[in-house]
């Protein structure tokens, strides 16, 4: 089906919907899939720390039958002591597969260009397109439909943003994206979205409005105001985007059965609220435990028997 995963954008709305498809067997049969994996190992590849990231992939890979070696950052040093060229290079000699987990997208891109083996982008600074595709997942496990569903997108448009974007693309599902000004989701992202959306009929809405954005939404989801490498903003962000707290407040401006999405880590009282978050629409935890299955389902389709 597909030699990488590196962006949802490359999937076509057919495999992208295959793939929740396949996900949904993974999740529903998981002794049917042991061993699928057997003999083979995968390399992680993270310069970025991760809770969700690596437990997933790590159990995803020991329930397959297979072996991950987690490398830090410390042993590679992307890009300062090694090329990216040159970690391709060597890690296809040894393992079947390698996840990476990094600050630039390009490094994934040269990874993959200099590899003949699977590369799957576990997180880059541009897009997040494992999360999206557990989050999407999880939004079809619930609902049980994503066509013409509204989800609203309040924050950062960071890479979390940018991967939800070509996900409702695919899905058919209208998006709303708010954003501080000078904040919104880099154009070239957006343009790629917008036509890949021309395919399904997904509709795409940008404002600086969050209680315009998230009017009469089927979920509404958000993300930390301030991610990896940006800590020096912290506090300047925290000022920006106050405005852009999830809170009842702004939930009930959504469909009253609206679901709350967010990919975690949370920073509680920033941009959202323990009362949304610990609420009966909170989905969060199923967002979490979903990564395990979808990143099973896409190992398998790289690196398993036909």
């Amino acid at each position: 089906m597909i030699d990488n995963f590196i962006s949802i954008h490359n999937l076509t709305p057919y495999e992208f919907s295959k793939i929740l498809d396949l996900t949904r067997k993974i999740k529903d049969n998981p002794r049917r899939f042991r061993n699928k994996l057997k003999g083979k190992i995968l390399a992680m590849v993270f310069q970025k720390p991760s809770l969700r990231t690596r437990m997933t992939f790590e159990m995803g890979i020991r329930q397959l039958g297979g072996e991950g070696i987690y490398l830090s950052p410390s042993e590679i040093q992307m890009g300062t002591r090694e090329s990216p060229h040159d970690v391709g290079k060597n890690l296809e000699l040894w393992v079947d597969g390698i996840i990476i987990r990094t600050f630039a997208h390009q490094n994934v891109i040269d990874l993959a260009q200099a590899c003949r083996i699977p590369v799957i982008n576990a997180l880059t600074d541009l897009l997040h397109p494992c999360q999206a595709m557990a989050d999407f997942f999880t939004l079809k496990e619930k609902r049980g439909y994503l066509a013409d569903l509204k989800l609203a997108y309040v924050g950062d448009g960071n890479n979390v943003c940018h991967s939800l974007l070509f996900a409702a693309a695919k899905a058919w599902t209208n998006m709303s994206v708010a954003t501080p000004p000078g904040y919104e989701p880099d154009p070239e992202i957006r343009k790629q979205a917008e036509e890949d959306g021309k395919e399904t009929g997904a509709t795409f809405y940008f404002t600086n409005d969050p209680f315009e954005a998230v009017k009469d939404a089927d979920a509404v989801y958000t993300d930390a105001w301030a991610s990896m490498g940006q800590e020096q903003e912290k506090e300047k962000r925290a000022k920006i985007f106050a405005p852009f707290q999830v809170n009842k407040r702004l939930m009930a401006k959504a469909k009253e059965d609206a679901f709350f999405m967010h990919c975690l880590p949370a920073h509680r009282g920033e941009e959202v609220t323990d009362d949304v978050i610990d609420s009966s629409q909170s989905i969060v935890y199923d967002q979490a435990e979903n990564r395990l299955h979808f990143q099973k389902l896409i190992m398998l389709s790289l690196l398993g028997k036909k």
